[in-house]
């Protein structure tokens, strides 16, 4: 409990949930498409979660009177989660597993891919999105990604 009487509930960290759905992605074996669908739904959830959105809400209420805030809070989480991702892709490309020559714009876009639809779908994060309305968007994303970033054909 706390001294306000009410309990505390478990603090998620959301950047090591970030992390850790990009892990999968970390050795290039495996279908290509199913890791990044499960690394792209798994981003989605943590995304979603109620301190996630509870945050965002603060820095837009906020980011007038502590400009700053907004760039701790992008170094300290999206730039690493972007950061890991660009790493993982790269990785990938290097296996020809994907093909991309800028590995930090390709993990720009799938993370804008993932997150764009989700402030119309969540209602600014007013509605819980269900679990199987993240997997589609996943998928959709999956799909959007493989058509600009697909390994190319060896005579094209």
């Amino acid at each position: 409990m706390t001294e306000a009487g009410t309990s505390a509930a478990p603090r998620r960290d959301m950047v090591t949930d970030g992390l850790a759905a990009l892990e999968q992605l970390r050795e290039p074996g495996g279908d290509v498409r199913t890791m990044l669908e499960d690394a792209g739904h798994r981003l989605l959830q943590s995304h979603c979660a109620e301190e996630s959105w509870a945050l965002r809400r603060l820095i837009h209420a906020e980011i007038i009177k502590f400009p700053d805030l907004l760039h701790v809070v992008q170094r300290e989480g999206t730039h690493r989660i972007k950061d890991a991702l660009a790493g993982r892709l790269a990785r990938l490309t290097l296996s020809g597993r994907l093909h991309t020559r800028d590995p930090d714009l390709a993990a720009e876009q799938f993370l804008a891919l993932l997150a764009g639809p989700m402030e119309m779908r969540s209602r600014l994060g007013t509605r819980q999105v269900p679990d199987d309305e993240l997997r589609a968007v996943a998928q959709a994303t999956v799909d959007t990604f493989l058509h600009a970033y697909a390994p190319r054909p060896q005579n094209a």
